[in-house]
């Protein structure tokens, strides 16, 4: 799977990246310039030295101009007539193998030599009236050494100014980006009980498509949630009424057939079917009541967690009679701010799933008490224990595991894990260490 990357990052690294680029194709050219600049302005000087030589007179003023150019800019000299030395600078000192090239140039010509193991920039001049001829060298150290001090300048002032478009891109993207770090905050809000359509405007136009998307799909889906429930809560209502009306009948059935067994044991066996028609109901009742709930709007009090346990196992107690069931609890009374009613039927939920799933004559173990800053019930029971694909899916509506000859709609868990959830709490489905399931409600 491809990893995501930052668009900020993206913008920040193609902006400096196309800067980069175009600063140092401005800076090469710079360079190219400057030594194109510098060799045609040197050459000039090295020519104006020839001149000066060939047509001054030495031991004059001009003389000692020829002694600074030569020791400003390092221009080495020798004058000759015909192949009488007449004089030359200190330094020019080449040997005879090398000063004889100088005689293979061409009538003011310029060229390049290999001398004393460095390159030199070489200038023949003669005149033809007085014969004379000059021979100037110059080092190309010494032309690129004020050069070389200029690119370093030049390429100070150039990082600088990537730093400071770094910085104010880094900033000036990042501000940018906080409509659209907002927008995607509104959009992560979103759940269940908030589907209203997202108000803040986006600040690119980019964005604005998308934001018209996501509003239809929200207005979609929040009438697809209404629906549901409409049909949930309407379907309810009107299959009790039939199912009222059988079970009467049933009633009157088992009243008139009580003295003929058979009839009474399939009249009975119909209305336990009813009594789960009618229990299906009632929780799709109560599903389209807390799906989805705003829990701010949640009434709420402060209650005893074991006062209510006590109350849940009282009005169980026939059924923990009739298949003989051992209640264990070991219990701090602390006080839990709830909604009373939603939570007594979690809590006899849970306690009726113990009691279904738990084996003549077994036990259940009821824990409540302070956990890690919490306030925790937990109830476990016997069993022959339970696959974890099974544990994993525990809290789904309709789903009961395959095998079990209980009873049951497949929505007790699901209503007591959507009212833990109204109450900012968490529940945990684990298998017990006593073999069956173990169940965990932690509330503040």
């Amino acid at each position: 799977m491809t990893q995501a990357i930052s668009l900020q990052t993206k913008l920040i690294k193609t902006s400096m990246l196309s800067s980069i680029v175009a600063g140092i194709f401005a800076l090469i050219l710079l360079v190219s310039l400057s030594i194109y600049h510098n060799m045609n302005v040197q050459d000039e000087i090295m020519d104006e030295v020839a001149d000066m030589l060939l047509i001054s007179d030495l031991s004059a003023t001009s003389g000692f101009q020829l002694d600074e150019l030569s020791d400003e800019f390092d221009i080495q000299y020798r004058l000759m007539n015909g192949e009488v030395m007449l004089t030359q600078s200190p330094e020019f000192d080449l040997q005879q193998g090398q000063a004889n090239l100088l005689s293979k140039h061409e009538d003011n010509g310029y060229a390049f030599i290999w001398a004393e193991n460095k390159l030199l920039r070489s200038y023949r001049a003669i005149d033809q009236d007085s014969q004379l001829s000059v021979y100037v060298i110059q080092p190309l150290s010494v032309r690129f050494k004020d050069l070389l001090q200029s690119f370093i300048s030049y390429l100070l002032v150039l990082l600088s100014l990537w730093l400071v478009q770094w910085l104010i891109l880094h900033f000036s993207v990042k501000k940018q980006f906080k409509s659209i770090q907002l927008l995607s905050t509104e959009i992560a809000e979103k759940n269940a009980n908030d589907l209203s359509l997202i108000q803040q405007q986006p600040a690119f136009k980019e964005l604005e498509p998308m934001v018209n998307q996501l509003n239809q799909m929200l207005a979609r889906l929040d009438q697809a949630l209404i629906a549901e429930q409409r049909f949930t809560a309407d379907a309810s209502h009107e299959l009790r009424s039939p199912l009222s009306a059988i079970q009467m009948r049933l009633q009157l059935l088992q009243r008139k057939y009580a003295e003929v067994p058979e009839i009474y044991q399939q009249l009975n066996s119909i209305q336990n079917d009813v009594n789960r028609g009618t229990l299906v109901l009632e929780n799709l009742l109560l599903l389209a009541r807390l799906d989805p709930a705003d829990a701010s709007e949640l009434p709420k009090t402060w209650i005893s967690l074991e006062q209510m346990t006590q109350h849940v196992l009282n009005s169980l107690d026939p059924f923990i009679d009739e298949k003989q069931i051992q209640i264990h609890i070991q219990s701090e009374d602390v006080q839990v701010y709830v909604n009373e009613e939603l939570l007594f039927i979690c809590i006899r939920n849970l306690v009726d799933n113990a009691i279904r799933y738990t084996p003549v004559q077994g036990n259940i173990y009821i824990q409540i008490g302070p956990l890690n800053n919490s306030n925790s019930f937990e109830i476990q029971n016997d069993g022959e224990g339970i696959p974890q694909d099974i544990l994993d899916r525990l809290g789904e509506r309709f789903y009961r595991a395959l095998g079990t000859k209980t009873q049951g709609s497949g929505l007790g868990l699901s209503i007591c894990k959507k009212v833990i959830d109204l109450h900012h709490g968490q529940i945990q489905f684990a298998a017990s260490e006593y073999g069956g399931l173990s169940v965990c409600v932690y509330l503040r």
